[in-house]
């Protein structure tokens, strides 16, 4: 078993970045092997719309165009599964998951008859952290997570979404200009909430990667 992980947060050890290493642990205890990879490192952009993948002939489910992202996206094909974290910033995910999400879609999109190219089955865990609490995000997330999550239903395999809400967004609240959030209501939730999201983090990553 493979299991890829991409981190589309630019923050490299704070939320989105500690779900996804727990969940890294949890695919590595079924004994898959993992591939952790911040999105942020890479140089690319969305679908540059070349067309290469839609030339008769041409390879199936491969994107031609040369930058970092392409051998990304054929391991990700190759893969068993696939765990992708995001921010939500402006209600959405982070522009380096959205041009994933474009590259990967698009070059297994069928122009013939909107088919699936792709025949394997790559099970897709997608982690959303925000600091919206958890009654706002199903009021008014809950739409736009699945939205992401049926993107990754091209992939054939089972899509999970797990939210974690009211995060910690610094250490230091009292070096920034954010008085709308209550420096002694995020640490309570760190405390007490976000052990709870790491184990579930690591349940999804065994789950996906082939434990029971």
């Amino acid at each position: 078993m493979k299991t890829i992980l991409l981190n589309g947060s630019p923050r490299k050890n704070w939320n989105t970045a500690l779900l996804l290493k727990e969940a890294q642990k949890g695919a590595e205890s079924v004994g898959a092997e993992t591939e952790y990879i911040d999105l942020f490192d890479l140089s690319y952009t969305g679908c540059r719309s070349c067309l290469a993948c839609k030339r008769k002939g041409a390879e199936r489910c491969r994107c031609f165009w040369k930058d970092d992202l392409s051998p990304v996206l054929d391991r990700i094909f190759a893969a068993d599964a696939l765990l992708i974290g995001s921010p939500i910033y402006l209600g959405d995910v982070t522009s380096q998951v959205h041009g994933l999400i474009e590259r990967l879609h698009f070059c297994a999109l069928s122009y013939d008859d909107y088919s699936n190219y792709f025949t394997g089955k790559v099970n897709t865990g997608i982690f959303l952290t925000m600091n919206a609490s958890k009654t706002y995000y199903n009021l008014a997330y809950r739409k736009k997570a699945k939205e992401i999550a049926d993107c990754f239903q091209a992939l054939n395999g089972t899509v999970e979404v797990y939210a974690c809400c009211d995060t910690l967004q610094v250490n230091d609240y009292s070096k920034y200009d954010m008085a709308s959030f209550s420096e002694e209501h995020k640490r309570a939730s760190r405390e007490k909430q976000f052990p709870l999201d790491l184990e579930k983090a690591f349940q999804m990553g065994a789950r996906l990667s082939g434990g029971q």
